[in-house]
């Protein structure tokens, strides 16, 4: 008797040290297929790894004309000192009219949804546009207006401290991936704000331009008084986090956008795909930086229209993103959506609104 006890505990341990070694070995199978997927997929991967000389993907000298063009930016020489005059400021403002398109579930996914036609200021299609709204990332598109309308100086530095680091950690933010103590240039920060949406540089703006967030929201809530917002908007923090007091609409995201496409600055960040930034002791080779709305959005039937744009994420808000398009023709458009399922479904959307609304 005792002699089967003995031989069944044997048999017991050997089942379970090959189920060891039958899980180790998973494991490491396992490890070895996500290394060989990652080598792949960063040799695959279009742009992996590649930048201009200037370390940047910007437009094409092409699409740079095209945007300028549609803008219609540049001022007036003035005849007395030989200066560019840029005339008096646009104010913004969309109308609706009964061509206005009412959109419902069958035709996006997205429950807040405007698209305007900025040459004509006229609302071509709109869903609870008018409706409080959670903002999410799209905070950002505001954060690098008013950072680029209070910087002097792109290539001055500024070093990200535990507090930053910390207030993104815990609030579970999106990151461009800066180090405690890493000093970076003013532009990086800009790129990292947008490009990636990175708490860590958009805390930085804030307080390189204002020495705090609080004080650089309150240059926010000014910007959208500036703007006419402030009845229908209003932010408490930079980055995009969700709070009561934290909220937007589609009109007013679309404003905003239009806003910061004006500005040389941001037009050239928002219509970039790729960026690296500058050498660092902690990143000697710089940290590359993707839009992945707007290469994503690339492969996506638009009527040839190039679209750039930012997107954004919490669980109250859904997906969501705000996108500029502009072609030949002298046609420019902006698309809004908010409280999408997936950030698929939120391109989906936009890629849908540009091919139905711009023939």
């Amino acid at each position: 008797m005792q002699r089967k006890r003995e031989i069944r505990r044997r048999k017991r341990r050997r089942a379970f040290i090959r189920r060891l070694i039958q899980i180790g070995s998973a494991v490491i199978l396992l490890g070895l297929l996500l290394w060989s997927f990652k080598i792949l997929w960063g040799k695959w991967r279009p742009d992996a790894g590649a930048v201009t000389d200037t370390r940047q993907r910007f437009l094409t000298e092409a699409e740079k004309g095209l945007l300028a063009d549609s803008l219609s930016l540049g001022g007036v020489i003035n005849p007395e000192n030989g200066k560019e005059d840029p005339g008096e400021p646009k104010t913004y403002s969309y109308t609706a009219s009964e061509e206005t398109r009412q959109l419902g579930e069958e035709d996006i996914t997205s429950s807040f949804a405007i698209f305007v036609d900025t040459k004509n200021d006229a609302i071509l299609a709109s869903r609870d546009a008018f409706s409080r709204m959670v903002p999410a990332s799209m905070t950002k598109v505001l954060t690098a207006l008013v950072a680029a309308e209070h910087i002097d100086n792109l290539d001055d530095t500024f070093t990200i401290t535990i507090d930053i680091t910390d207030y993104s950690f815990r609030n579970g933010c999106s990151n461009a991936g800066f180090d405690r103590d890493e000093t970076v240039t003013v532009r990086d920060l800009l790129y990292g704000a947008v490009l990636p949406s990175g708490a860590d540089a958009s805390l930085g703006l804030a307080i390189y331009v204002a020495g705090s967030q609080e004080a650089f929201v309150e240059l926010m809530n000014e910007k959208l008084r500036e703007l006419g917002l402030s009845k229908t908007s209003h932010f408490t923090n930079c980055v995009g986090i969700y709070e009561e007091n934290h909220y937007s609409t589609a009109y007013d995201m679309a404003v905003m956008m239009e806003a910061a496409i004006q500005n040389d600055v941001c037009r050239e960040i928002f219509s970039s795909r790729t960026y690296t930034t500058s050498s660092t002791e902690q990143h000697p080779e710089g940290i590359s930086l993707s839009n992945w709305f707007v290469r994503r959005i690339e492969d996506k039937e638009t009527n040839g229209i190039l679209v750039y744009g930012k997107t954004g994420y919490v669980d109250e808000s859904g997906s969501c993103a705000v996108s500029f398009g502009t072609r030949e023709g002298d046609r420019t458009y902006i698309c809004v959506t908010a409280n999408s399922g997936s950030k698929w479904w939120c391109i989906n959307d936009h890629a849908k609104l540009y091919q139905e609304l711009t023939i």
